[in-house]
Order: structure tokens, then sequence, then C-alpha cells
């Protein structure tokens, strides 16, 4: 994986997303037609954990090999999940039944793990490792029956069927270690209708598997590699003992069963979700609170400010106005530049462009082009994003450091290009030296890293700059009323006006907005599921939005009403009070959810948590600075001022 094959794939890519807004899949993952006895190839993609949150490569265990291990090119977003797609022996063929076979080694000579192996392949059972393999492109699921609390007479007919992903490497019982060395594929196919005297095609449309233990002496193996089953009830598990050498085969069998599932829908079951009747119920029920709760405010906001305003501007009772306490006091310092300007425009640059990243990804995905089918293809369109909305970014951020009387616009955009994207890069190269650390594939490969610096500092740091040129160059926004020479002296303030007041106060509104969503995107990216629900995103995406806006604006009229007029950077930190919201919420999850124990998984999880923090921080904050931004200009453009 060089940095040019990444290059050139990400122009493909652009070309594929724009061509592909009328298609549900993008093209290039087009359907494969087999003909009966073609070869299907199963691949490896990766072990996984939710206990230890560090993938591993296939063959960092002792599995069979075959002959010659060829790995697949990968994009940026595959080698940042940490899939290494990598083939495997297993041998099987369109529409082909396999009873039984074993996988490597003739019967007569058995694999033999060392001490070694069998300690690291219990090691992983204990941690509770799945495997991760593809035919066709499509995941392998293990399913999972069981009785859903119904009545007792539908009981007996109905089972309900969920899938999960991948399949268990072993299990324990006491304190012995189980290995599954018996895999028994189960795939279904979709015949394509064809004409008359052509050879029938078929297209893979589900991939399951049954994994099973069975102990070598049990599986009666001849000289041809074929093998018979035991009866269910008579055969013991395959044991590994971690103190010793153990003896076992690994085998599979093969089952091919006809479907009606088409092959545009055949990715359904793995997205099959139990819970989206739950979801609906949550966000209508989250967008009724918020249009109530923004109904509210509004109305109170307008019916306040115009009695202020009407006030204001009566020119008769112009002595009682001045003894008055309100807004319209401080107006000859509402506008006066805060402290550091430079930092403020910085981060508000990151936040457009982070917005601006955010709201693209979700719409593309929502149009379905960035289906969980074409692997990684979210993260390397997030990246690339982040890299190209650079011009954006700068725009804003020249354009309001200018306003707030800043000089250096050269050193004002390197700022804005590095201060974030240098704490994400700090955080996650500190987080990727423990991941090396542990030999896992999660960790990101020095080239790759390399790519990611030039990517950087080659594209993201240059448009930064021409943003921030263009929005210096522009006129500085408008404000309404000109800056009094002597800053006013500000009165004590009440303590429901402490910053941090503020910061609970104005995070509940859109924490409770988008609280369910959270759950689901938590357990996408820490339990390995897949998140699908792009258009539910969306729709919350947008409530956030609205939420953060008016929240802000509340508070910001609250504490001019209070005449204290320092409010830029008061607002930009008290609109993202909800990212502290999502910081309660992380640490709630890992003691819940999850059972992660070790130290190195557990610095992974607050790693990553801090920068899902402070990125959302940016974000809101970024929304609620402009709609408070906005809202005082109006306001100090209604009222009369001598």
């Amino acid at each position: 994986f060089s940095p040019w094959q990444g290059r050139l794939r990400l122009v493909l890519l652009c070309l594929l997303l724009l061509h592909a807004t009328d298609s549900f899949y993008v093209p290039g993952v087009a359907p494969m037609n087999f003909h009966h006895n073609d070869p299907v190839e199963i691949k490896a993609v990766k072990l996984t954990s939710s206990r230890t949150q560090l993938p591993y490569e296939y063959y960092s265990l002792p599995f069979c090999r075959p002959m010659k291990i060829t790995y697949k090119a990968e994009n940026l977003g595959e080698v940042l999940r940490g899939d290494r797609i990598v083939n495997t022996p297993f041998q099987v063929s369109m529409n082909m039944e396999k009873k039984c076979e074993v996988l490597c080694n003739l019967p007569n000579k058995p694999v033999t793990l060392t001490v070694e192996q069998s300690k690291l392949m219990a090691e992983r059972i204990r941690e509770d490792y799945y495997v991760h393999l593809i035919a066709d492109n499509l995941p392998v699921a293990t399913r999972l029956e069981f009785y859903s609390n119904r009545e007792e007479e539908e009981k007996k007919k109905e089972k309900d069927v969920q899938f999960e992903h991948g399949y268990r490497l072993g299990f324990m019982d006491g304190n012995k270690f189980y290995l599954h060395n018996h895999l028994s594929f189960i795939l279904y196919y979709h015949r394509e209708d064809v004409e008359e005297n052509q050879e029938p095609t078929y297209r893979v449309v589900r991939f399951e598997v049954i994994p099973q233990s069975i102990k070598l002496e049990d599986l009666k193996a001849d000289e041809k590699s074929m093998c018979t089953l035991p009866e269910a009830t008579g055969s013991a598990p395959q044991e590994i003992d971690p103190s010793k050498e153990n003896q076992l085969l690994f085998t599979y069998s093969v089952h091919w069963e006809e479907s009606d599932i088409k092959w545009a829908s055949r990715w359904d079951t793995y997205l099959t979700m139990s819970d989206v009747q739950i979801h609906w119920f949550s966000i209508i029920n989250s967008v009724v609170v918020v249009f109530f709760l923004s109904g509210i405010l509004s109305m109170i906001i307008i019916r306040t400010l115009r009695k202020d305003i009407a006030n204001y501007n009566k020119e008769d009772d112009i002595e009682d106005t001045m003894e008055e306490s309100g807004w319209k006091l401080v107006h000859g310092d509402v506008f006066r530049p805060p402290q550091y300007p430079m930092i403020l425009s910085s981060l508000l640059g990151s936040g457009i462009q982070l917005f601006c990243m955010i709201l693209i990804v979700i719409f593309v995905a929502m149009l379905g082009m960035l289906s969980p089918s074409s692997r990684g293809a979210l993260m390397t369109t997030a990246c690339f994003l982040f890299m190209f909305m650079g011009v954006f970014g700068g725009f804003f951020a020249g354009r309001l450091y200018r306003t707030l009387k800043g000089h250096r616009w050269k050193k004002g955009a390197f700022c804005t290009a590095t201060l974030y994207p240098g704490v994400v890069f700090g955080i996650c190269f500190v987080l990727n030296c423990f991941i090396w650390g542990k030999h896992s594939s999660g960790a990101v490969p020095f080239p790759t890293m390399v790519a990611l610096l030039c990517m950087w500092f080659g594209i993201s740091l240059p448009l930064v700059y021409l943003g921030y040129y263009f929005g210096f160059r522009k006129q500085p926004y408008d404000n309404p009323v000109r800056t009094n020479q002597i800053p006013r002296q500000i009165p004590e303030q009440r303590w429901y006006m402490n910053k941090f007041v503020g910061i609970l106060m104005a995070g509940i509104l859109p924490f409770g907005a988008m609280f369910i969503e959270l759950f689901f995107i938590f357990s996408a990216i820490w339990e390995n599921q897949f998140y699908y629900l792009f258009g539910f995103l969306f729709l919350v995406f947008i409530i956030l939005v609205v939420s953060c806006s008016q929240i802000s604006i509340v508070m910001v009229y609250f504490q001019l009403c209070a005449e204290d007029y320092r409010w830029w950077w008061r607002t930009f930190l008290v609109s993202g009070g909800s990212a502290f919201y999502v910081l309660i919420y992380a640490i709630f999850y890992f003691v819940n959810k999850l059972d992660i124990v070790e130290f190195i998984p557990s610095l992974l999880y607050f790693g990553y948590t801090a920068l899902m923090v402070l990125s959302f921080w940016l974000l809101t904050g970024t929304i609620g600075f402009y709609a408070a931004y906005m809202f005082v200009r109006k306001i100090y453009a209604a009222v009369k001022i001598d």
C-alpha cells in the first residue's frame, strides 16, 4: 500500500461516487457470476474481540496455510480498521457439496501445536476472539436461534434468528479451552435468469458457518483427506491444553442451498436490527421534545426581544431607559475582540471543517453509497473530505480573525491547519505505539502514517492557507455598533451565570436529542456491529444543529442581560456542553456494557473517546458560536443607538 496507490484509488473513488448517485451499490462492487463448479474463494479478514479491542491478522494463529500467502491491496479505511485480507486453503466450488474434508496435513499426520502456539491459542480463546472470513465479499455469520418471549403456542412454531458476525474461535468450560476445529460452511446461492441454451449462473447471497469442536480421535479420516463426522451426541470436543503440545485436525464441510434473496439485498440479513421500532420511537420522541422546547424558547426570546427593542426605541423616555439595565447597556463593548483571537478563530475553522465533513459523509452514506459491502469506504471518504474541507475551514477562520482585528494571517493560517489535526495525530500516534507493542494488525503501518502526514501537509495545509488568504482579504463581518475606547465594568455575576453551570445546563438538550443514536454508534465502534442507519443519523444531526443553535442563543441572551459582554469564548465553550455529557456516557458505557479489564484496551478506549469528545465539542461549539454571533448582530442592528 503506497501513498500513490492510495491517491489513485481516491480519484477513482470520487469518480465512482459521482457516478453512483443513481444506484445503491458503488460500481466496482459489481455482482460476481459463478457457473457450476467454479471456485468460490474464501478469504480471511482478521480476528477481533470486543474484550481487548485489538484486531489480529488471521495467520497470527497457527491455522492451516495455503502454499502461497497473498494479501489483498487495501484502501486507507481498511488499513486503519486493522483488516488484513488474505487467502485461505479452503477449497469451495459453486454448488458442490463436501461432506467432510481435512484442511491441511494428511490424516495420519495431524497438526501439532507447540506449547507456545497452544498457549497463544488458549489465550485468544480466553479473550473471546472471533474469526472473520469472507466469501465473494460477504462476511461469514453464525446463526443464533432463540425463542422470544412470545405466547406459549407461538413459541413452538417460531424461533427468532439473529446473526453474530464471524464465528467464535473456541469456548471455555470451567478452566479448559476448546477450539472450534471443524467448520460447516452453509452457502446460499441465487440462480440468475438466463436464456434457454446457456449454462445457468449463480450468485452467492449468504455465507453462514456452524463451528464445531471435535476431538482428533472422533474424526475418522482416510488417506484421501476425507473424514466422517461423529454422531452429535457421542463426540468429545477438541481440548487445547496450554501446558503441552496438542494434536488436532482442521476440517471443514460445505453445503449449498438455493435462496430467493436477490443479490442486491444480500446484505440485509447482516443489517437486520431487532430494535428498529425502538429507534423510530426514540427519534420521534427527541424530535417532539426538541421542537416543543425550541418552540417555547423561540416564543419567549422573540416576545422578550420585541419588548426590549420597543422599549429601547421609544424616543420620549430616553432618560428612563438609560437608568434601566439590560443588553442595550453593553452595546459599546459587545463586539470588543476577545483574548487570544487567533486560537479562537483556529478552533472555529477546524469546527467548520468537521461540520462540512460530517454533513457530506452522512448525506452520501444516507444515499447508500458507503454501504458496508465496500469495506473501509467510510473511513477513507471521511479522511479525504476532512483534508479537502480545509478550504472552508481556512476561509471562515481567516474572515473571523480579520473581524477580531487580527493582523498576522500567516501565523493564523498555520495555527488553523495544525492545532486540531496536530492534537488528533499526537493522540493517535501514542495509542499506535501501544498497539504496535501488542503486534496487533490494528496498528497503522509506518508507510500509511507517512502517507497520512503527506496528505496533511501536502493537501490540507495548502488548502487551509488558500482559504485563509481569501477569507482574510474579504470584508470583515459587519458589526452594527461601534466599540467604545474604554471597557465598561462588569457587575458581579450571579452563581448560575458561572461557566460550568452554563455548560451543564446547555449540554442537556442537544445530548438528549442524540443520546439513543450514540448507543448504536458506540456498539458499532466497540462491539464489531455494522452501523448503517445513516438516514436516522442525518435526522439526528439536523436536530443536533437546531438544538445547539437555540441553546446557544438563549445562553448568550441571558449573559448580555446580565451586562457581561465577554461572550466570544464563553459561547464557544458553553455550546459544546453536550460533549461533557458524551464523556460521562462513554464512561457509563465502558463500565456497564464492555468487559474490558486490561490496561491497553482501556487506554485505547479512553484515548479514542477523548478524540471523539474533542471533535464533538469543536463541532457543537462552532454551531453554537455562529448561531449566537448572528443573533447578537441582529439584535444590536434592531435598536437605535445614539
